[in-house]
């Protein structure tokens, strides 16, 4: 058999940057409708390409050593190796090939990297008839953060590992994943679908076109995140500074629920742009002289003198995508504003679109021979 996977990327709309350096925090986050799609079938070596680079080994040669090349995938197959019995005794039998495309720009902020782990997760799973249950969709989002921490040294959180997979608008609670232990060891997400009581969100997006690696600003703020938050709790008194901001950004998102839920558009913006300006000013507290980024902040200061409800980053900062909520039927008033701002500041990578929720997360559907 061959079968067809399809995933849609993601955007943090609240309580962001809680997920990779959380204190018992929570996001709302949401999938969105652009996606990667990956076809895999049965081979008799281990076959993976991504785009136009490709890697073959011997099967019985896995746990794949890294190169730089293909990691994301490599790591993926890596941590599926070590964590199922049966996929090791099944790979032992027969190899596989998987081609992976996808239409989400490199470091764009919007989780494109966990897309690759994912699809390859996925694709195995089915391809092998590998257990459903103890590969669950939960399980396989918590392989996907760990093949980024642990085989890549990556250091990321969890929504964009959840997100893509069970899709929609959800309100994502990671109590108890603060040091994020070894599996089994620590809770699982609960990942909250909330598309049943929202309302449609009239958004418009941004990539500003300049490049940001995720890793590299939470490999910064993660640790004196952890450190502060640690020292406090052994210590007491007052928080530490960025534990607070954290604490601020957190609120957000549990505030954002009970606004989105009672159809309150303008409040979920406000909350938008405070959470911006919290994570702005957390990462100049972490040494980054452009705080979010200045592309970020321009685009953001754009959005809300043109009429917009409420905007702000997804992902890390430093480089990556916008988003901005508006009133319904103002969206391509924003779109023209972000044009000429593009224009005037030589973004002329920027890529100007209008997200929409995907209801839907992964898609699996064989490809059935002619």
């Amino acid at each position: 058999m061959r079968y067809r996977l399809r995933i849609p990327a993601r955007i943090n709309i609240l309580g962001n940057p809680t997920d990779a350096n959380e204190g018992d925090f929570a996001t709302i986050s949401a999938a969105i409708d652009l996606y990667a799609e990956a076809v895999i079938e049965d081979a008799h070596q281990v076959i993976c390409e991504n785009g136009a680079e490709q890697f073959q080994i011997d099967r019985l040669e896995i746990p794949a050593a890294y190169t730089g090349e293909q990691d994301l995938l490599k790591g993926a197959v890596n941590r599926l190796y070590h964590y199922s019995d049966e996929f090791r005794s099944k790979l032992s039998q027969s190899g596989f090939h998987i081609s992976v495309h996808s239409n989400v720009p490199r470091q764009s902020g919007l989780g494109g990297s966990s897309l690759i782990i994912l699809l390859t997760l996925a694709g195995l799973r089915e391809l092998y008839h590998l257990d459903r249950y103890v590969l669950n969709d939960y399980v396989l989002s918590e392989l996907a953060q760990r093949v980024e921490a642990k085989e890549l040294g990556i250091t990321c959180g969890f929504a964009d590992r959840y997100v893509p997979l069970f899709g929609g608008i959800a309100y994502l609670d990671y109590r108890g994943k603060l040091h994020q232990a070894d599996m089994d060891q620590e809770p699982y997400v609960t990942y909250e679908r909330l598309d049943a009581w929202a309302p449609e969100l009239p958004l418009v997006a941004i990539m500003t076109g300049i490049q940001h690696d995720s890793g590299d600003v939470h490999g910064r703020m993660r640790p004196r995140y952890v450190e502060e938050y640690d020292a406090w709790r052994r210590n007491g008194g007052t928080a530490p500074a960025l534990v607070q901001l954290m604490q601020k950004a957190g609120e957000t998102a549990w505030r954002g629920k009970i606004a989105l839920l009672s159809g309150d558009l303008p409040t979920f913006g406000h909350l938008m742009t405070l959470n911006h300006r919290l994570v702005d000013e957390m990462m100049c507290l972490c040494g980054f002289q452009d705080g979010a980024g200045w592309a970020n902040n321009l685009c953001i200061q754009t959005a809300m003198q043109n009429g917009a409800l409420g905007a702000k980053l997804t992902g890390a900062g430093g480089g990556g995508s916008v988003f901005a909520l508006v009133r319904p039927g103002e969206q391509e008033q924003l779109m023209e504003a972000w044009q000429r701002t593009a224009a005037q500041n030589n973004l002329h990578q920027a890529l100007i679109f209008r997200p929409r929720v995907s209801r839907q997360g992964l898609e699996i559907q064989p490809i059935l021979e002619k």
